[in-house]
């Protein structure tokens, strides 16, 4: 009765006009700058805290919270549309959601990844709500050979992008961790593979690499391929999914936003390896896993759940304990004490107005979301229908300015360039680029850890600790099934 109480309470926050035209503002700003490449949702919230400085602190959190959840969504846009991912978590979404779009059906993929969204994010705000401080304080207990463990985990979903060969996944995996080495030792302070270079002392960004191999990448393939004509898609479908095709991939959101919730808990884990291992997961358990790389509807749903649900998860250790769980969720902790408040248990106690304010705001932004995604679609959806000749150039541009939005580096640029030559190759020998990715965002993670885990407790913890043995059992499992469902269908 009392987290009733509390939530009517957070609702009475949002009485007025004010709240309401903040959420749907920051609603709006999230969902631009999460299509824009570039634009992350750290960098979102990042360019609007200045802003909310002379706003009470209230308004001011619900106006970052709601710019956080609504650019998860608004990455899936472009990456449905142009293939070009507009936040990192956005690369899996485009793996099924592109595919669908080159079928004439781009309504269902920007339908099912709006629903999606808004489900995942829904759900994730719902388990923040009941569970934010049992499950902090769980989080927090984590050891770094169990976050290596996990990581490795994320790893293992490699083995199923790699369609009918995973050796080739294996090599675009690989070469990813390779590119993550590059630049100063975190723990040792040793620079690697710089070649004397300053500018590699930080080794490559994600936001290039990423635009690089997904997007450039395509102009390139297309440059190869050009005719000398203009080729638009004869007929875009623009009818949101079905209530039927709806039902098929409910369980798949359900499932997919309770992952996305769980590894968002985990500080450092974020959106991106919540998608990765959802949609591993999602294809695993799938009747129809033959579909995905293909325009799987169900794989855009678990992309789009388990970055969505992250959110939620990734607010619980920041208000419970002042942890932040995300790159977004640091920019929030400044936020937070730029208004002289200190998230934590005392947060709940002295100002809960503040907590169930924002819980509620989420909430809305929600429904927010999803109204204006469905009134937004068949505006987003006029994209495909600009000329090759203007569209992939517009596309180039796109890219290059999001690389130079980053750190305003010229080096950014070119290294956004260099790795679309790299995707474009690697696309015309069929190999992956989905797995380069992974391994650039998780390479840190798996480093770290295992020299941290090795220095504190020596080679013999993962056995001795249990979950970290578990969950790298079910890992090495993960990796095996594909090469043994090769051979068993070799043999038959």
């Amino acid at each position: 009765m009392e987290l009733f109480d509390s939530i009517l309470m957070g609702f009475g926050v949002l009485a007025g006009w004010k709240p309401i035209v903040v959420i749907i503002t920051g609603v709006i700003v999230g969902i631009l700058a999460g299509a824009m490449p570039g634009l992350s949702p750290s960098t979102a919230v990042a360019l609007l805290v200045p802003f909310s400085y002379t706003m009470p602190p209230g308004l001011a959190l619900i106006l970052l919270t709601s710019i956080y959840i609504a650019s998860n969504y608004g990455g899936s846009i472009t990456a449905v549309l142009i293939n070009t991912p507009g936040t990192p978590s956005a690369s899996v979404t485009a793996l099924d959601g592109y595919p669908l779009t080159q079928q004439g059906k781009a309504g269902k993929g920007l339908g099912i990844a709006l629903i999606a969204s808004t489900i995942g994010g829904g759900a994730g705000v719902l388990i923040l709500i009941l569970f934010a401080v049992p499950l902090a304080r769980i989080a927090l207990k984590f050891s770094p050979a169990d976050y290596f463990a996990l990581a490795l985990f994320g790893l293992a979903t490699v083995a199923s992008m790699g369609r009918r060969n995973v050796l080739k996944a294996m090599i675009a995996i690989l070469f990813g961790l390779l590119i993550k080495t590059i630049g100063i030792d975190s723990i040792s302070g040793v620079s690697r593979f710089t070649f004397g270079s300053d500018a590699l002392y930080e080794g490559f960004s994600l936001i290039p690499a990423l635009i690089g191999l997904f997007a450039i990448s395509v102009v390139f393939s297309k440059i190869e391929q050009w005719t000398g004509l203009n080729c638009v898609l004869s007929k875009v479908d623009n009818k949101l999914p079905s209530f039927k095709e709806f039902l098929k991939v409910r369980m798949t959101i359900l499932r997919s936003s309770i992952i996305g919730t769980i590894i968002g808990i985990f500080p450092g884990a974020g959106a991106t390896i919540a998608a990765f291992i959802s949609y591993d997961v999602t294809k695993r358990t799938s009747t129809e896993p033959e579909m995905f790389g293909k325009g799987s509807m169900e794989g855009v749903a678990a992309a789009e759940a388990a970055n969505s649900s992250s959110v939620g998860g990734a607010l619980v250790p920041l208000l419970a304990l002042g942890i932040p769980g995300s790159a977004t969720d640091a920019v929030l902790l400044g936020a937070f004490m730029l208004h002289d408040l200190v998230p934590g248990p005392l947060l709940f106690r002295d100002s809960p107005e503040i907590v169930y304010g924002i819980f509620a705001a989420l909430i809305v932004a929600n429904f927010v979301m999803l109204i204006l995604g469905l009134f937004g679609n068949r505006m987003f959806i006029r994209v495909v229908s600009i000329p090759d000749a203007i569209l992939y150039p517009l596309i180039l541009a796109i890219g290059i300015i999001g690389s130079f939005a980053v750190n305003s580096s010229m080096f950014d640029v070119s290294a956004c360039i260099g790795f679309g030559i790299i995707g474009w190759i690697f696309k015309r020998y069929d190999y992956p680029v989905a797995p380069v990715v992974l391994g650039i965002v998780l390479g840190n993670m798996v480093e770290e850890n295992f020299r941290r885990a090795v220095i504190m407790d020596g080679y013999g913890i993962f056995f001795r600790d249990k979950l970290a043995f578990t969950v790298l059992l079910i890992a090495l499992l993960s990796f095996i099934y594909p090469f043994f469902k090769q051979w068993r269908t070799r043999k038959r």
